[in-house]
């Protein structure tokens, strides 16, 4: 009978071992710190005032917005060009202390002008900021839009937290900046939107917001545009990679007015192993179609070294995107939505998610602020969840 007995241990024991090393191997390959957000709650809204005057500068255009945790304060870039204020950005105050954001919440307490090497403001219509993110070192990164027109070109530069002057000028690859031929580069006012750095403040992010001329055309009513999401070492304040995003067809909503646009206006990284999320931003006719998605660059192809998409498209992998909210679902009426960026830990133990529209200076629409409470799990614990949700 002991004998039977070991022959019947046997399986038993090899059953575990296998499962002791399958669990080894998981744990190996997902990293503790990878994210991945498995819901999302409204959990209110707040807008400025229309006209706000602050320092003597009027509030409006804000485009983008990044969080400082340790401050407990948000820097939004505005994308006036010069034409009522100096190219600057913003410092303000949320209070999300309530867990929930209401009118009264968002109050600015600070304005930075931008100063260029020279140590001076940046010239009229010579900047169209929109992206911003903070880094490690007090310092915030902004993107500018530059000026296909007048062949200007875009730029990613850092500049001080406190004083506003140019600290570096990230070199952007020849593909992106604009041609006198119009045969090449970024198509104007759809170029670098978005900005967003790593946790690990190694690689920067950024984006064109609708395809380069010689990658295909602007998104149209029903047709989605491939953007190329432009990644640098900031190590080396080299660009390294890039990899295909193709944006969402939508069809427009009584389309009268024929101002139908459509991309993709901010990214955010969650991790340093690459999901991050995105923003989908059109305006169809009557109204704004926002859609947030969670992105992952792991099974993308590095497109850095082609040229034009026209040809090479269908064989490429593009990065993977899961929607996570279409915000016309909320019982809110959304303005045009430009930036987004993670906030501060909620008293319920989840993390907060703030989103911010651009008013583009326009008595018709607001400057507003969406917020969200975000569950996230690590991919282990996600798996392991599921594997006893199986059993």
């Amino acid at each position: 009978m002991k004998i039977v007995r070991k022959i019947w241990d046997i399986p038993k024991i090899f059953y575990v071992g296998i499962a002791i090393l399958i669990s080894i191997l998981l744990i190996i390959n997902f990293s503790p710190n990878a994210v991945e957000i498995s819901s999302i709650d409204f959990i209110g809204e707040a807008t400025l005032s229309k006209g706000l005057s602050f320092q003597k500068t009027e509030v409006g255009g804000l485009s983008g917005i990044t969080y400082d945790a340790k401050n407990d304060l948000y820097y939004a870039s505005s994308d006036d060009r010069g034409q009522k204020a100096p190219a600057r950005f913003y410092t303000l105050k949320i209070n999300l202390s309530k867990g929930l954001l209401e009118n009264g919440n968002v109050m600015p307490v600070g304005v930075t002008m931008l100063l260029n090497q020279n140590g001076q403001n940046f010239l009229p219509t010579t900047t169209d900021t929109e992206g911003i993110a903070l880094t490690d070192k007090d310092t915030v990164f902004i993107s500018s839009e530059g000026d296909v027109e007048k062949l200007i070109n875009p730029f990613i530069q850092e500049f001080s937290l406190s004083s506003g002057k140019t600290i570096t000028t990230l070199p952007i690859p020849k593909k992106f900046l604009p041609d006198k031929r119009g045969k090449t580069g970024i198509r104007n006012n759809l170029a670098f939107e978005s900005l967003t750095i790593t946790p690990n403040n190694e690689y920067l992010f950024s984006a064109n917001e609708n395809a380069l001329i010689q990658d295909g055309s602007v998104a149209k009513p029903n047709v989605g545009t491939p953007c190329r999401i432009l990644q640098y070492n900031l190590l080396t304040q080299q660009p390294e990679r890039e990899f295909l995003y193709q944006t969402e067809p939508v069809a427009p909503l009584l389309d009268i007015t024929g101002r139908f646009t459509s991309g993709l206006p901010d990214l955010l990284a969650l991790d340093n192993q690459g999901h991050l999320l995105s923003i989908e931003r059109s305006f169809t006719g009557l109204g704004f179609a926002i859609f947030l998605f969670q992105i992952s660059l792991a099974d993308a192809d590095d497109i850095h070294n082609i040229s034009s998409l026209l040809t090479n498209s269908q064989n490429i992998r593009p990065v993977t995107k899961k929607l996570l909210l279409d915000l016309r679902t909320l019982d809110v009426a959304l303005d045009n939505i430009e930036g987004l960026t993670l906030g501060p830990w909620l008293p319920n133990g989840r993390r907060s998610l703030i989103l911010v529209s651009d008013n583009n200076f326009n008595s018709l629409q607001r400057t507003q602020f969406l917020a969200f409470q975000l569950k996230i799990e690590p991919p282990i614990i996600r798996w392991f969840r599921r594997i006893l949700n199986f059993s």
